[in-house]
C-alpha cells in the first residue's frame, strides 16, 4: 500500500516559525496616550480663541502663578491649579508639529517603557516626570507669565529611563534584539554601569546636543512670546534617568551580564 502524502510545510504549522511582534507595534498604554493628547488638540482646535487662551491659562504651567509676591493678582484656575498645572500642562500642545515631534521621540523609547512598566506605571512615570519638568522651569523662571505647554519634559524622561535598558544585549537598541516584549524585559543596568557605557554616553551627547541646538520639544507660549524651555527636558530627563529604578519590576543585570557594547561576549569589570 501507498503512503500517505505528506502534508506540504505550510499545511504544518508544528514547523512554521513562531511569528515575532514587530518592535514598533504600539502598546495600549502608550497609543492611549497618544489618543489622549490628539483628542485634546482636536477639541482646543474646535473652540474660539479666547475659550482656548483661557485652557492655556488654567491648565498651562505658569511660574508667576507661585510668586509670592503677589498679594492681589488671581490667576484663572486659582489654588488648583498651582497642583493640577504641574502635570495638566504636558497634555496642551501648541499645533500639530509640536504633537508630532513629541510622538515621533516616543515611538521607540516609550513603546518600550510602556511595555516593561504596564499601564499604571507608565502613567505614574509620564506624570512625575512632567512635575519634575515644571518644577526646573519654576526654578529657572520665577517670575514667568508665559505658559508652557507640551509633553516634551515626559518624553525626555522616557527617553532617559529607556537608555538604562536600551543597550543591553536583546533590547530594542542593541545589535542582537529579540522580539518587542522580550526587548523590552531585559534587565536594566545599574546608574554607574550606564553612565560608563560608551553608547549611553553618546547618547547623552547627542541627546544634549539636539536640545541646545534645535530646541525641540515643549514651547512657551503668551505675552513673552514662543521659547524653548529647554530646562524642563533636562528635569524631566534627570528624573526618568534617577528614577527608574523606582518604577522599574524588571530585576536588575547582574555585575558580569553582557550588554551591548560587546555584542558576542560578556564583559569584564
Amino acid at each position: 500500500m501507498e503512503s500517505p502524502p505528506e502534508a506540504p510545510f505550510e499545511s504544518r504549522p508544528e514547523l512554521l516559525p513562531e511569528p515575532r511582534e514587530p518592535l514598533l507595534t504600539l502598546p495600549r498604554a502608550l497609543t492611549s496616550y497618544i489618543l489622549l493628547l490628539a483628542v485634546i488638540h482636536g477639541v482646543r482646535m474646535l473652540l474660539p480663541d479666547d475659550i482656548d487662551d483661557l485652557i492655556i491659562q488654567i491648565f498651562g504651567f505658569i511660574p508667576k502663578r507661585y510668586d509670592s509676591t503677589l498679594l492681589d493678582v488671581a490667576f484663572p484656575g486659582g489654588a488648583g491649579a498651582k497642583v493640577w498645572s504641574f502635570v495638566t500642562y504636558s497634555l496642551l500642545h501648541a499645533n500639530l508639529s509640536h504633537i508630532g515631534f513629541n510622538v515621533l521621540w516616543l515611538l521607540p523609547f516609550g513603546s518600550a517603557l510602556a511595555r516593561r512598566f504596564g499601564a499604571l506605571r507608565f502613567y505614574l512615570f509620564m506624570a512625575m516626570t512632567a512635575a519634575a519638568g515644571a518644577l526646573a522651569h519654576l526654578v529657572t523662571h520665577e517670575h514667568g507669565i508665559a505658559p508652557m505647554i507640551g509633553a516634551s519634559a515626559s518624553v525626555s524622561g522616557a527617553m532617559a529611563a529607556a537608555i538604562r535598558f536600551a543597550f543591553v544585549q536583546g533590547s530594542f537598541l542593541s545589535f542582537s534584539r529579540g522580539d518587542a516584549d522580550a526587548a523590552a524585559r531585559v534587565p536594566a543596568l545599574s546608574l554607574l554601569r550606564a553612565l560608563s557605557n560608551g553608547r549611553v554616553l553618546g547618547f547623552l551627547a547627542v541627546w544634549f546636543g539636539v536640545n541646545i541646538i534645535f530646541g525641540i520639544g515643549s514651547i512657551a507660549i503668551g505675552t513673552e512670546g514662543a521659547t524653548v524651555a529647554w530646562q524642563a527636558h533636562i528635569g524631566g530627563f534627570f528624573a526618568g534617568l534617577f528614577l527608574f529604578s523606582l518604577f522599574d519590576p524588571v530585576p536588575h543585570l547582574p555585575p558580569h551580564a553582557a550588554d551591548a557594547s560587546w555584542p558576542d561576549a560578556s564583559p569584564h569589570d
